[in-house]
């Protein structure tokens, strides 16, 4: 099975090949970068733009290259108030080219004298500040430092893309 995933970052390959490797055998994750379309810091819906735009960005990369996969899967990770606090989450986008399917992440509370400074920088420029830290969110991302390490960007990733797959794995359970 070949799988192409939206981004170089390897946290978020590995997160999906963890997931893949859940439930098919011989898969092969490719990462290719691509344009979210949305600020780099993403804010409540356009968490769900980010990733979705990736995908789109990532067929048309695959048609204009000859390049086929099974599944076209992208990951955006932002903050959110929808659940009357903030949050960061991921939200997951997978298409096998003709059905969509959308999973999250579990989320993780965002203390509010944090969230401007998210909002302008992005929660990976500000956990390298207060960690004093280089480019945490290719590492175990800023969860594995609130978490002690017992949560990682990986996990997240993983988690949120096993959802996004539900939908393709479960019969009963598509559109």
């Amino acid at each position: 099975m070949k799988v192409l995933i939206g981004s170089k970052n390897p946290a978020k390959i590995e997160g999906a090949r963890q997931a893949l490797t859940t439930y098919y055998d011989d898969v092969e994750v490719i990462g290719i970068s691509v344009d979210s379309g949305v600020a780099e810091q993403p804010i409540n819906l356009d968490i769900k733009h980010g990733a979705e735009n990736r995908v789109k960005a990532l067929i048309e990369y695959a048609q204009n290259n000859g390049i086929e996969a099974d599944y076209y899967m992208a990951i955006e990770s932002g903050i959110t108030n929808s659940l009357g606090m903030w949050l960061i989450v991921n939200v997951a986008a997978t298409t096998d080219g003709n059905n969509w399917s959308y999973g999250t992440s579990a989320g993780f509370p965002v203390p509010e004298k944090y969230v401007a400074s998210i909002m302008s920088h992005s929660l990976g420029n500000v956990m390298d500040k207060l960690y004093d830290k280089i480019d945490i969110r290719s590492k175990g991302g800023g969860i594995s430092l609130i978490s002690h390490d017992k949560v990682s960007r990986i996990d997240l990733t993983r988690d949120a893309f096993i959802m996004s797959l539900t939908q393709f794995i479960d019969e009963k359970w598509r559109d």
